[in-house]
Parts: C-alpha cells; structure tokens; sequence
C-alpha cells in the first residue's frame, strides 16, 4: 500500500476502505508518512469530503491512536458533554455539578482556550491552587468518591487528533465537516464515557457559522457515536451572543458559580439547564420534564454548588473565590467603551468580541502564551437592547491601560448600533438524535 495511491484515490473522489485510513493515519502518526503527503491526504478530504462510514472508520482509527480510557473502575453511569466552542462559554462549570448533584458520574477531560474561543481548564486553573492533571487513580477516586472531576485532556488521548489538528490548522483545512466531526468524537469515545451530549454552537463566535451545516455536523456526530455504543445527542445553542455577561476566566467562574447559586444571568441559566437536562435524559434519569426539574431542584436546594465546590477544594482549590467572587485577584486596571450614538445594538460580531478578550491577556493567540486570570470584559448591553449615546456598552478589564485602545478597536469593529431592533434569536435552534432533528 502507497501513500501516494491513497492520495490519488481521495483527489478522484474515491471511497477510502478502513485499511487506507489506518494506513495514513497510523503511519503519520508513527513518522512513516510525512506531513506533505497529510497535508494533501487532508486537502483532498476538503475538497471531496468523505461518507459517513469513511467518517466513522477515520473516527476509530484516530480513537485508537491512543489510549483508550477504561471508565468500569468508576460505578454507575458516566456522562460527558462536549462544546464546538464560543465565547462566554461557561456552560461546563455549571451542567456538570448540576448532572452529578443528580446522581450521574462525571469523569470528564476538558481542554485549553485557542484563538478567541476559550477553555475549562484555563477557567478552573483562575481558582487559586487548583490541578487539573491528576493521576489516573486519582481520576477515578475522585469521581467514585464524590461523584465529578474535571481535568485536563490527556496527551495520549487520540494522539493522531493532535497531530493532524496542527497540521489542519496552518493548512486551511480546518472548516471541513468529516475531519471536524472526526476530531471531537474520536476524543470522545477514548475518552470512555456512556452518555455524550453535543453542544454544537452556530454563529459569528462559532466555527458553524449557518444551522444547516451544524445540524450536519451533529448529525454525523451523533452517528459515529450511535455507531459506538454510546448514547449520543446534540443541542444546536445559538453562539451569535455570547452568554451571560461575563467574558475571562475568574470572571466567568464567578458568572457560573452565580447561576449554580440561582442568582445568574437569564440566557446562560435557561441554556444550562437545557443541556443539564438532556445530560440526565440520556443517562436515564426519566423523561425530559423530570430531568429538567431535577437540574432545577439541584440548583434551588444548593446541592449543585456545594458539589462544585467539593470537587473543587478535592483538587486543591481555594473555595473562598467561589463563594465570594469579590475575593478573586482583579485586574488593576478598567476602562468602559460607550456607544457613539443612541438606538439598537444590531450587530456586535461575537469572534471580534473573543478577539477583545485575547487581547486584553484573557486568552492566547499562540498555545504557549500566558493568561491573565482577572483580565476580560463585562458586557452592558447585547445584541437587540437599547443604548444611549455616551452609555457604557461594556468594561475592560487588563493589567496593562495600554491594551485598551487596540482591544477596543477590536471591539467596536464588530459594532453596530442602528434605529431598528434586530430580530430576536432562539438560545437553541434544534436536538439531534439518532431518530433525527427537532427543530425549536
């Protein structure tokens, strides 16, 4: 078998075997096939896709290019959720303690912030002394003992992903729904739980920027993991405003634990307790009405925070800033950015707000930058509400006054204020499951 052939096969729009699949992946991921012949293997899946069991097969090959995480020393159900990504995203923080508070394991590995979207592990490692690297018999103590951890992703977990990401990443080959769909799942079925629910995100802050082409990737994912033995559903959430308020690392925590407390923002708690409940659905815990009211009894009765909090202080960090946000480091600096002119909020570009954020020290632009924990933005005024001019649309937050200006410039160039008010969008467009697509 030859590369090169497996390479002309995909450029004429042929059907890979199971065989050629392993055959690239594998030996990229072993060296004996170079990253110019990746590079065009990926190109050519670009630009002729692949069918749902080329999908599924390359899902298996990169899964087992790893290690494949046996979760059977952890009793009962175990649940997981995975994000396509978005700003504001906070949603694990809070869904995860309200599944476990409800009797679902939660043995679940989260990953960093990159470019403008950004990342559990960086938002729980703003809680002073908290690990997120455990050991593997830590893990599981942990999650049999009081029922959720939350740590960082594993390096040998679908190792070919890494490798094939980076390569994706400064070849334009990034945006494709097969090699998309590939990497989440593959991650997700070494990753060793039972239940899966997608939160597949749509709009200018996610990388689907129109619902068909996300139902369709939450189709296919739905697929491969229906495929796999694994109960699997997909929420399409709206990611064309960021949720909550809130945007950075401690700020975010403090938006999540808010809501864990009963007290958060609308639009984030409505959402949350969405995916909690389909979480709990899944995991068998009754119909769609009695898993929504178990999320909301654990939320109302204070079981959902005290188990965050548990499971936070079991990896060393210091509970106090949860409890009270007011404890967190702050940044030394702040800085509102007020509307030029009166009337609606029509546009305000989502990637250009996580941009902002970037740029304030709140993520990275390049994997080994630092992050400022206390750095981010405060939203005022979203997307369809009303502004005077002069009014502070939202604050800056950074350690450094120079990063304002080119922040803010950042800001405002997804910024539109006009005389009409923009129609309202749905928090969530639809649910996929194996049996097909509920649109809301």
């Amino acid at each position: 078998m030859r590369m090169y052939d497996i390479i002309a096969k995909k450029r004429d729009g042929g059907t890979l075997t199971r065989d050629e699949i392993a055959f690239a992946v594998n030996g990229y991921v072993a060296g004996s096939v170079p990253d110019y012949q990746m590079s065009a293997l990926l190109m050519a899946i670009y630009l002729r896709g692949m069918t749902d069991e080329e999908t599924a097969q390359l899902t298996d090959v990169m899964a087992h290019s790893g290690d494949m995480v046996d979760l059977s020393a952890i009793s009962g159900v175990k649940a997981d959720k995975h994000s396509t990504g978005g700003v504001g995203d906070k949603t694990t923080l809070v869904i995860a303690p309200i599944v476990a508070a409800c009797g679902v394991k939660i043995a679940k590995m989260s990953g960093r912030g990159l470019g403008h979207t950004g990342g559990t592990i960086d938002k729980m490692e703003s809680v002073p002394g908290t690990r997120t690297a455990l050991t593997q018999e830590e893990f599981f103590r942990q999650v049999n003992d009081i029922g959720i951890a939350v740590i960082g992703q594993s390096g040998k977990i679908a190792v070919a992903d890494k490798k094939m990401y980076a390569l994706r990443d400064v070849t334009a080959t990034v945006g494709c729904i097969p090699l998309i769909a590939s990497s989440i799942m593959s991650k997700k079925l070494a990753a060793g739980s039972d239940a899966i629910l997608l939160d597949v995100t749509v709009g200018s802050g996610a990388f689907m920027k129109n619902l068909d082409d996300a139902i369709e990737l939450a189709r296919l994912m739905v697929s491969i993991g229906t495929a796999h033995g694994r109960k699997v559903a997909a929420l399409i959430t709206d990611m064309d405003t960021p949720l909550g308020h809130n945007i950075g690392n401690s700020l975010e925590v403090a938006e999540s634990m808010a809501v864990l407390k009963g007290e958060g923002p609308a639009d984030l708690t409505e959402v949350c307790l969405q995916l909690a409940s389909n979480m709990l659905y899944l995991a068998g815990k009754g119909d769609m009405p009695q898993c929504r009211a178990m999320a909301e009894h654990v939320i109302a009765d204070g079981s959902a925070f005290d188990l965050c909090c548990r499971m936070f202080a079991a990896q060393g960090g210091d509970t106090e800033v949860l409890r009270d946000s007011e404890k967190f480091r702050k940044a030394k600096y702040s800085y509102s950015v007020c509307a030029k002119s009166a009337g609606y909020i029509t546009a305000n570009d989502v990637e250009c707000i996580g941009n902002a954020s970037v740029m304030l020290g709140a993520g990275r632009a390049k994997k080994e930058d630092p992050i400022d924990f206390a750095a981010g933005i405060v939203m005022h005024k979203k997307l369809g509400e009303t502004v005077e001019a002069g009014e502070p649309i939202c604050t800056f937050y950074a350690d450094d006054p120079a990063l304002f200006a080119p922040a803010e410039q950042m800001y405002r160039s997804g910024l539109m204020i006009g005389p009409d008010c923009p129609p309202a969008m749905p928090l969530i467009y639809a649910r996929v499951t194996k049996d097909g697509v509920e649109r809301f």
